[in-house]
């Protein structure tokens, strides 16, 4: 027998002051920070630096998103008597990739601007032609994967060169030590696969 005040099973707990452990699901709200927009920070580099550098790095950002996604894409998709060995460091490639994606996005967000995340949004702002849906050539899709990189490296160069005339040396520091020097070395193992070269007889 029910007591006068019971609760029943199916009213909703009282809420308390913090919650009371209950997540507060499909909440709504305006953004608080507009893509392309800084907030202050105090990191001793003007506005006009910082908003410069966050618009360099965010489109080698996207540039680097694409990068990522074609190498998982050419990773799964390879074939023929080099699988394994193209398979396996096309991933190990991704992964270094996906390092640098975090990096360019925690460099921007550290400047005061937003970084772009939105793997739709990167889409809107690279410059990596998008690659068939289907399945190219092992050739192609290597000969691919060299043009997205020389593209970035290119833009990369640029970018540190105009960001350190700026006087902002952390972004200039990462552009070089890590977009430009790993996209560098894997430009090189790349273009070693392509290379015509007879493997029993001289």
């Amino acid at each position: 027998m029910k007591t006068a005040n019971a609760t029943s099973s199916t009213e909703p707990a009282a809420t308390s002051p913090h919650g009371g452990g209950q997540p507060l699901l499909h909440q709504k709200g305006a953004e608080t920070q507009a893509f392309g927009t800084l907030k202050q920070v105090p990191i001793g580099l003007g506005h006009d630096t910082r908003m410069y550098a966050c618009q360099r790095l965010n489109h080698v950002l996207a540039d680097t998103q694409m990068l990522h996604a074609l190498y998982k894409k050419h990773h799964w998709l390879m074939r023929g008597a080099t699988f394994y060995s193209l398979h396996v460091m096309l991933d190990k490639h991704a992964e270094a990739q996906l390092a640098i994606v975090d990096a360019l996005a925690e460099r921007v967000q550290s400047l005061g601007g937003v970084a772009v995340g939105d793997p739709r949004h990167a889409a809107e702002l690279t410059s990596v032609p998008r690659p068939p849906d289907g399945v190219e050539p092992v050739p192609v899709m290597l000969s691919r994967l060299l043009d997205a990189h020389e593209r970035i490296l290119i833009d990369a160069r640029d970018a540190a060169a105009r960001i350190s005339a700026e006087g902002d040396e952390g972004s200039t520091d990462l552009l070089v030590s890590q977009v430009i020097r790993t996209g560098e070395a894997q430009a090189w193992f790349l273009a070693e696969h392509l290379v015509d070269t007879p493997l029993v007889r001289s």
